[in-house]
């Protein structure tokens, strides 16, 4: 499904002022994807794009399992998430979803054409957004990952992985232009992963870079074995990390 002009619509499908909103939404040229509020409902979705709004009711406080759900679907994917309802609903709600996930609220009344004004500068980011390389990082080190994001992502569409199948997960759905992948993790370590992904015709191309903190001469042939684009230290400079990866893509 094309990004652009294509929102994902979380709320109650019989609802008389959810249904105005797809209808509303229609008129201003967008597609809209209209499912419950479940994770199972969301989970059906095989493809759903990366514009999600949440319709809220007064069932806030028994909705937390969902909430927490995108929260987390949010950070993987990098999506743009707006919610609608009264302001205690929203206050409510940004208790599981952070304010800082949530690119705009907007309270009932809805006024429809702000709405529609939000998701078109939404749309315009995602076009510039497509210009950038795709880095996926794999990590499971939360602090590790949000550091490289914030580092990366001023000249990179940066997104990120908590586990290893996780990150595969997440490719086989979205590829992208290069992996940094942690060298140990629990359960499926780095050498793991890029076996797994040497072995999906569909992934087996996409660049691997190494990421460790160990720099002694036995780790760094191990790894520079396993033939990965490059091996880079996690204590690297930010400065150096990036002209590592911009040199990567330049000589592609």
């Amino acid at each position: 499904m094309r990004a652009e002009k294509n929102v994902f619509l979380i709320g109650d499908t019989k609802s008389f002022m959810v249904n105005a909103v797809v209808k509303g939404l229609g008129k201003e040229g967008f597609e809209v994807v209209q499912t419950l509020p479940s994770v199972n409902e969301i989970d059906r979705i095989k493809e759903f794009p990366s514009i999600w709004v949440m319709y809220l009711d007064d069932q806030v406080k028994n909705q937390k399992d969902i909430l927490v759900y995108i929260k987390d679907k949010i950070i993987e994917n990098k999506l743009y998430f707006f919610f609608i309802g009264n302001p205690d609903e929203i206050s409510e709600a940004c208790e599981f979803v952070p304010k800082e996930l949530v690119r705009s609220s907007f309270e009932r009344p809805l006024n429809l054409s702000a709405l529609a004004s939000a998701l078109e500068d939404v749309v315009a980011d995602e076009a510039k957004a497509a210009e950038k390389k795709k880095i996926l990082i794999i990590d499971d080190n939360p602090t590790t990952l949000h550091n490289l994001q914030s580092q990366l992502e001023t000249k990179y569409r940066v997104f990120i992985a908590s586990s290893g199948i996780n990150g595969i997960s997440f490719l086989i759905k979205q590829p992208v232009d290069l992996v940094l992948l942690d060298y140990e993790m629990p359960v499926a370590d780095g050498p793991k992963v890029m076996e797994m992904m040497k072995q999906e015709i569909s992934l087996a191309s996409i660049p691997i870079m190494f990421l460790t903190g160990k720099s002694d001469k036995e780790s760094v042939v191990k790894a520079v074995a396993l033939k990965p684009e490059k091996y880079l230290l996690k204590t690297m400079p930010a400065k150096d990390l990036i002209r590592e990866i911009d040199s990567f893509f330049e000589g592609k």
